[in-house]
């Protein structure tokens, strides 16, 4: 199939080719590991360092920049650009700081994030994003608007000292940023659902050493020289000392005692309301000495009280200029000012403060990464004094001090998993290795099922031969299950896997193998606009594309079904805002309707050559038919309804095939899985005792299960070779429960059908 062919290798990106054959000679003035990671950075062309705070990030960063062919743009934290811009001063690199591309000079150009839509991507060689956890985002406008940004550049390199210290997949975001491989591809190889969700993963047992073998395929991290091979004489620091100050608080006269805040209001009403005690603390720990001072606050009333208690304290808030903000933080690194107010989301990272010793934070936010950014503002490499980092917090605030606590034992268990898996520098290839492909077939009484492409192996189906079609195929943006070309679900949106699927549909596929004025009943839902990776909040329109698709290809739209879900439900799996009671509280504006299901039913056109003669009727002398006048009116309705208390009868949500049994190795789950009611109900209207049902997205077999419990055959296509396996166990369990009942062997179907993982 050229033309197919053809299309596939359309799917398959091609990174810009990067990478330095021969390293140039590099600065003397860095240290021997860094210099190593920069020849290695150079090698790979797009890398990742994930180098703790003190190791030399920025010389690192900008002896790379200074090799790259062409111009290179930096992306910034605000308070980091005229730091970057000394630092390079004294390694020998001119920086020049700059707001929009007008301002750009030949070299190395530093600007902050808020700035990068003022510059053209196509005029750099090379990009580097400074503090890039700002990529962790999975979702996030600010990930996506730099991905995109640097979507041409060849050079690029991503640095932080805080990746990712709770997610992986948030440490994944950086290999899109690089063009190595996409995120959706990336879940759909290493990570499964993690619960009931569809925003929590986790490694895969099976993928634990191929996912680290990856990593370090493109990325290095360290927290200290001898994560490398290296010796720590000049990294070793000097010691940390966490204090942990409480403020009583008032106990209302309701409590007999003070009662931890446990919900977001709650917390913040805690910190507002201990703010005169927590300020008086730190100002006395303050005013004590003379020795610098950096505050950490969240909140602009703790902000304001700490700088009229401490009377040599300048406070630099979000509100203040550029300009005043840059200024105060130099005369402070220079000592002309003693003490320093701020927040960490101003100045917590990438600032070199270890002139100071004395650290206090005035309460914490649940965000670990800004308190270990800030405090290693102060203890890092270069630092000559033990710290003191004084924490302050009411006692109302437990459940907080508790969250950072738990947080920091996560972060440090996954940073030395981290470097335990990627020591050294790789210089193996970064290449997507996509999942191979491979044409196998197995039956049993009644089934075949074929491991394979459905637009491909529908081919061997003989024409007129199937009764129904049921499936569910990939849904657009929402999952991936595998990394292959072939996958209709990886693709870039609703347009592409509708290109894709468009193919499977055609007069000589599909169309071909369905008898003659028979259904293809298609099962899929609404897929949802994310304000991140679409630019705004609402839905766009899967059903009326597949509607249009199959109109196209000379199917008759004949009739639908809405499948009824459960709200609540919803709202704990997905998160979605549109349907959280906080939402209704604050802004009802946002609300909308829970995505429902829908089952499309298309006609081939013609006219059927064996009657389905489905009814019990004896006033139409057929009582060998298997659906009830009381069940037809029940299902002719345009909507089913979802079980519940009141009607046990309905469609059961966790109504699916064994899930305990779609996992491989114990380790993976069909993301989504058809209910079997749905299907029970569409093969019962749609087919006959004896006929083919075909379902070319397989999955783990569901709708396979369920028609031959019905008596019917079926020819099924799965291209991810996990689900294949299992669908043929779950295939063959299900003859196995029928005993003799149906004892023909073979199925009509001819030899193949084909999937791109969706279904059941």
């Amino acid at each position: 199939m050229p033309e197919y062919a053809e299309f596939l290798n359309s799917k398959q990106k091609f990174s810009l080719p990067t990478g330095f054959t021969e390293v140039p000679e590099l600065n003397p003035m860095l240290f021997d590991f860094q210099r190593d990671i920069v020849a290695w950075a150079l090698q790979r062309g797009r890398a990742a360092v994930f180098a703790d705070c003190g190791t030399g990030k920025t010389p690192i960063q900008l002896s790379w920049a200074n090799h790259v062919p062409g111009d290179v743009l930096i992306l910034a934290p605000l308070a980091v650009s005229a730091q970057t811009v000394r630092e390079g001063a004294k390694f020998g690199y001119p920086v020049n700081y700059c707001r929009s591309q007008d301002g750009m000079e030949p070299g190395i150009n530093i600007t902050n994030y808020e700035m990068m839509d003022h510059f053209d991507p196509n005029q750099w060689g090379g990009i580097v994003v400074d503090e890039s956890s700002i990529l962790k985002g999975f979702d996030g406008s600010t990930r996506k608007a730099i991905t995109e940004f640097a979507s041409h550049i060849p050079f690029r390199l991503a640095c932080t000292a805080t990746p990712a210290p709770n997610d992986l997949i948030e440490l994944t975001n950086h290999a899109e940023f690089l063009d190595i491989m996409s995120g959706k591809e990336i879940i759909a190889l290493f990570f499964t659902q993690d619960g009931n969700t569809t925003h929590k993963w986790r490694l895969k047992g099976h993928a634990q050493n191929d996912f680290w073998q990856w990593m370090a395929s493109w990325s290095v991290a360290l927290r200290k020289p001898s994560d490398l091979g290296y010796d720590d004489r000049d990294f070793i620091l000097p010691p940390l000392h966490i204090h942990q100050t409480t403020v009583d608080v008032d106990v209302s006269s309701e409590f007999l005692f003070p009662m931890e805040a446990l919900t977001l209001q709650e917390r913040q009403a805690a910190r507002r309301d201990s703010i005169d005690d927590r300020v008086n603390v730190c100002a006395d720990l303050v005013n004590g000495n003379d020795r610098p001072w950096i505050v950490w606050c969240n909140l602009n009333n703790e902000s304001a009280a700490l700088g009229n208690a401490i009377p040599d304290a300048v406070e630099v808030s979000g509100a203040d200029t550029r300009e005043f903000k840059e200024k105060a933080l130099l005369d402070f690194i220079e000592g002309k000012v003693r003490v320093i107010v701020t927040k960490p989301r101003i100045a917590g990272f990438g600032m070199n403060l270890q002139h100071c010793a004395d650290v206090a934070f005035v309460g914490l936010s649940d965000s670990y990464e800004q308190y270990y950014q800030a405090m290693r503002r102060c203890w890092r490499f270069g630092q000559k004094k033990p710290v003191n980092v004084y924490v302050i917090t009411a006692e109302t605030e437990g459940a907080v001090v508790a969250n950072i606590r738990r947080k920091e034992i996560l972060a440090a268990e996954t940073m030395e998993n981290i470097v335990k898996h990627m020591k050294g520098l790789n210089l193996k290839p970064a290449e997507k290795e996509e999942m191979a492909y491979q044409e196998k077939e197995v039956g049993g009484k009644n089934w075949k099922l074929y491991l394979g492409d459905c637009v491909e192996r529908i081919d061997e189906i003989e024409s007129d031969s199937v009764g129904m079609s049921i499936f569910s195929p990939p849904f657009p943006s929402m999952y991936v299950y595998t990394n292959s070309r072939r996958d209709m679900g990886n693709c870039a949106g609703i347009d592409g896997m509708i290109d894709h699927f468009s193919r499977l549909v055609t007069a000589d596929k599909l169309l071909r193998v369905m008898m003659p004025g028979r259904s293809v009943c298609i099962h899929l839902t609404q897929t949802p606009a994310f304000k991140g990776s679409d630019g705004f909040v609402g839905l766009r329109d899967f059903r009326g594309k597949v509607i249009s698709m199959m109109q196209d290809a000379g199917w008759i739209y004949y009739g639908e079904w809405c499948i009824d879900k459960d709200p609540q439900v919803k709202a704990v799996r997905t998160k979605d805002a549109s349907l959280q009671f906080k939402s209704l509280a604050t802004d009802s504006s946002r609300m909308r309707a829970a995505l429902a299901d829908y089952l499309l039913q298309f006609r081939k056109p013609g006219d059927n050559p064996v009657p389905i003669r489905a009814g019990v009727s004896e006033k139409y002398k057929n009582l060998d038919g298997w659906i009830t006048n009381e069940e037809w009116i029940e299902w002719a309705a345009p909507v089913w309804y979802r079980a519940c208390p009141g009607y046990p009868g309905g469609i059961r949500e966790t109504d699916v095939l064994n899930v305990s049994a779609a996992r491989e190795d114990k380790d993976e789950r069909h993301l989504c899985p058809l209910q079997l009611g749905v299907i029970k109900r569409a093969v019962k209207l749609c087919s006959a005792p004896g006929e083919t049902v075909l379902s070319p997205f397989t999955g783990i077999g569901s709708e396979g299960h369920m028609a031959l419990q019905l008596g019917r055959k079926f020819v099924g296509i799965e291209l991810k070779e996990s689900y294949w396996r299992q669908a043929g166990r779950n295939l063959e369990r299900a003859r196995e429960s029928l005993g003799g009942l149906f004892a023909e062997d073979g199925c009509n179907g001819g030899t193949n059908g084909t999937a791109a993982s969706g279904g059941g």
